[in-house]
């Protein structure tokens, strides 16, 4: 295996592009074990009281264009997880899980604890509450 500096990717939030940067081993994409461990440790990163959608994880953890990839990562938690999986949402700033599943009660009633406010059609407010991670220091 070869170790290699490669560019993870652009996350635009506002005027700022954040560029990453990762040493890591070049591998398959889904044959590697560590790709669940670098969505989780993405998701990890959101401070309380923002989210980020499938895609923005998936772009940071150098998976552009890898949305539901996340998503599979984020289903093999397990339910005591410390992981924050209720950071994340879809691309329209909604919640992706089944509208009144028990699980959607609780991704919404976490989200609302930590200050997350829902507006009348469901949706979260992207501009106010979207994890930019340039602006509080917390990547690259």
């Amino acid at each position: 295996m070869k170790l290699e500096r490669r560019e993870l990717g652009e996350l635009g939030c506002g005027f700022n592009v954040l560029r990453l940067f990762l040493w890591d081993v070049t591998y398959m994409a889904d044959k590697e074990p560590g790709l669940d461990n670098r969505i989780w440790q993405v998701v990890a990163s959101i401070p309380p009281g923002r989210v980020a959608t499938y895609g923005d994880i998936a772009q940071l953890a150098g998976l552009s264009r890898a949305a539901r990839r996340v998503g599979r990562a984020l289903r093999k938690l397990p339910p005591d997880t410390r992981i924050p999986w209720h950071r994340v949402i879809n691309a329209q700033g909604r919640i992706s899980l089944p509208d009144g599943s028990a699980s959607q009660y609780t991704q919404r009633e976490r989200l609302e604890a930590e200050g997350v406010v829902f507006r009348a059609n469901k949706s979260i407010d992207l501009r106010r509450f979207r994890w930019c991670p340039e602006e509080d220091g917390r990547a690259g």
